[in-house]
């Protein structure tokens, strides 16, 4: 059993694009409580996932919140707010 999660712009560069991770060894039931288990798991995760940081999160290609169920063979994105120029 595992998700996938994938990194992308600032915090691609600090975490590199994606890791597997075993689901049931992360304990989350939502990408928020997967969230908070990554910042857990070192200072580069920490510094890159901080929840003061306004980052965007999509679960199986699709926008979510905090709230969104997390389940075996799901892929969780993390990217920051996108802007034009």
């Amino acid at each position: 059993m595992s998700i996938t999660v994938r990194y992308f712009a600032a915090v691609r560069e600090q975490l590199g694009s994606s890791e597997t991770l075993s689901w049931a060894d992360t304990g989350a039931r939502t990408v928020g409580e997967l969230r908070q288990w990554l910042i857990g798991r070192s200072a580069a995760h920490a510094a890159a996932l901080d929840l003061g940081k306004g980052l965007r999160t999509a679960c199986n290609q699709t926008l979510c919140g905090a709230d969104q169920a997390v389940q075996d063979g799901d892929e969780v994105a993390f990217f920051p707010p996108v802007t034009g120029g």
